[in-house]
């Protein structure tokens, strides 16, 4: 868990932890990806419709936030 320091703020370290935590999330997500089973899968779930369903909420949640 990170702490903060005296000073209200996180150390190098704990930025170095969330970094470096945040590239394996990616590179992970490259690998799964990259595997034409993985691909096929998500192809028939329709991951690009879920996508293109939820930009409409995105826009209205920011739109309201911004308010």
């Amino acid at each position: 868990m990170a702490m903060e320091n005296g000073d209200g703020g996180f150390n190098d370290k704990d930025t170095l932890f969330m970094l470096s935590g945040v590239a394996l999330v990616v590179f992970g997500a490259g690998l799964i990806l990259s595997n034409p089973i993985a691909r096929r899968y998500l192809g028939q779930f329709g991951v690009g419709n879920l996508a293109q369903a939820a930009l409409p909420d995105l826009d209205r949640y920011l739109t309201l936030r911004s308010m």
